[in-house]
């Protein structure tokens, strides 16, 4: 099929870049620093005494920072998927690559579905290894790991796939640069969103969560992204600060993961914006 050829070319063409080198580099670099970051951890001392933490200290710390480390890989992901997806059929329209190429049997569409799961491979394997590897590394060092780590990479992954979605869609009416600052601009609005949403719920304030739940149906990164949070995070930490109001303003913190209806909106919006990209690139001259 024409579309495994697209996505083949276009990962062959990825691994060529000296890109990928240089970011997996500095992946590798940062869970370096953030390891040995989390292995001093172990030698907190607590008290006048200077003994050392609780064990349960401990773990609420690493736990606490985790999700930090987590956030850090989502705001990567976000501006990767941004970058790669945005010059990913506008560049080779204003290149002539395209003009070229189409005039041969590949439907537009091929080319649009090609590009789109070689890069959802990229986004996807990156979240997922270097998730994994983070993980990992830190249960080394401190012996405690996320409670749902599988279940957390996949959110991670997913919410990086709507967001490359979209800035394809983007690209093919606008300039990469143009995409690019849409994508992210979005992007923190749904994350502002979504902690609105809380703030509304929890206070009774209806017009704002409102707003929130609109932007995050708009675009749905912040919801996903907020099942990252739930299941990294541990249950006494659910149990302690679930209920609170002043949990509810708290961006690093989510009391319940998406609801299967969200769920299903999520992949329903990849699969209809894969669509409308489709016929936009269709409806495109060259």
């Amino acid at each position: 099929m024409a579309m495994l050829t697209i996505a083949r070319l276009t990962l062959r063409e990825a691994s060529r870049r000296r890109l990928l080198i240089t970011v997996a580099i500095l992946t590798l670099v940062m869970i370096g620093l953030t390891t040995w970051g989390f292995s001093r951890l172990t030698t907190l001392t607590c008290g006048r005494d200077n003994l050392p933490c609780p064990p349960s200290e401990i773990k609420a710390i690493t736990a606490a920072l985790l999700i930090l480390v987590a956030y850090m890989y989502h705001a990567i992901l976000a501006l990767g998927a941004v970058f790669i997806a945005a010059p990913a059929i506008a560049g080779e329209v204003e290149s002539g690559i395209a003009l070229a190429m189409l005039p041969r049997p590949i439907r537009r569409s091929e080319v649009v579905l090609g590009k789109w799961l070689a890069l959802s491979i990229l986004v996807s394997a990156y979240a997922i290894v270097t998730g994994a590897l983070e993980f990992a590394a830190v249960n080394a060092v401190t012996g405690y790991l996320p409670p749902h780590p599988v279940e957390a990479l996949l959110f991670l992954a997913g919410q990086s796939i709507v967001l490359l979605t979209f800035a394809l869609l983007l690209s093919t009416r606008l300039a990469p640069m143009t995409t690019g600052v849409i994508s992210v601009v979005l992007f923190g609005l749904t994350w502002i969103g979504g902690i609105a949403e809380s703030i509304g719920y929890a206070f009774d304030i209806q017009a704002m969560a409102d707003a929130g739940t609109l932007l995050r149906l708009l675009l749905p990164t912040d919801g996903l992204w907020r099942g990252v949070i739930y299941y990294l995070e541990p249950v006494a930490l659910l149990a302690a600060a679930g209920g609170s109001r002043a949990a509810a303003g708290n961006p690093f913190f989510v009391s319940a993961p998406p609801n299967t209806p969200y769920l299903i909106w999520a992949v329903a919006w990849v699969v209809g914006v894969l669509g409308l990209t489709m016929w936009s690139f269709a409806k495109r001259d060259l």
